[in-house]
């Protein structure tokens, strides 16, 4: 074989390993590139459902301080009434199983700023609960008085709205979604709900009693 169609060969064989590599390098940058879409659509995916759960939670975090805090003063003006408190005690335990429960998976999901506040809220909660029931049970301490839980059931609506205002700049923040889906709204419902809507004050958790500061 003369050299010119030596080169010829050299050159012809060199052009099929250029162009193999070329398609399989191809083949392996759309590889990476499927690879990273995949991985984005996931991560993108994960941010949602995780902040779906977070508004979710704070609406149910919301929801049981509310129900718990209008059970305080159902109870409240039960023992100044000096009426029977069985049913307001029934509804006070309730209350404070489900804002327990509810409590336990915002530790779980919410950040650190929200659940500052909601640990404040949940300290005042649990004081007034225990100054209620020391009272209806006979065995105030020095301080117990209904005056002095009236002024603190009214500090804590104050609370409560400090609390809502700091869910609010959390769920505003870029990634938040503009609100649960049908399906995550429902579940919601009815965990909070139960078998009765929030405004009976009725609640799907199971009654159990304390009479220590919750």
């Amino acid at each position: 074989m003369d050299v010119n169609g030596t080169g010829a060969l050299v050159v012809a064989v060199v052009g099929v390993i250029g162009t193999l590599a070329s398609a399989l390098l191809t083949q392996r940058a759309a590889e990476r590139s499927r690879i990273r879409e995949q991985e984005r659509i996931e991560q993108a995916r994960a941010r949602a459902v995780e902040a779906v759960e977070r508004r979710a939670c704070c609406v149910a975090l919301n929801a049981a301080s509310r129900q718990y805090l209008a059970a305080l003063t159902d109870q409240l003006h039960a023992l100044a009434r000096a009426e029977d408190p069985r049913a307001a005690r029934e509804r006070l335990t309730e209350a404070r199983d489900l804002h327990r429960d509810v409590y336990a998976e915002a530790q779980l999901l919410l950040p650190d700023p929200v659940l500052a506040l909601a640990g404040e809220v949940t300290h005042s909660l649990g004081t007034v609960y225990g100054r209620l029931r020391r009272l209806d049970d006979g065995v105030p301490r020095p301080g117990d008085s209904p005056d002095a839980a009236r002024g603190e059931v009214d500090a804590l609506w104050d609370q409560l709205r400090e609390l809502r205002r700091g869910m609010r700049a959390d769920l505003a923040a870029p990634d938040a979604p503009a609100g649960p889906g049908p399906v995550a709204a429902g579940v919601l419902r009815a965990r909070i709900e139960g078998p009765a809507r929030i405004g009976d004050r009725a609640s799907a958790c199971p009654s159990r009693r304390h009479h220590g500061v919750g």
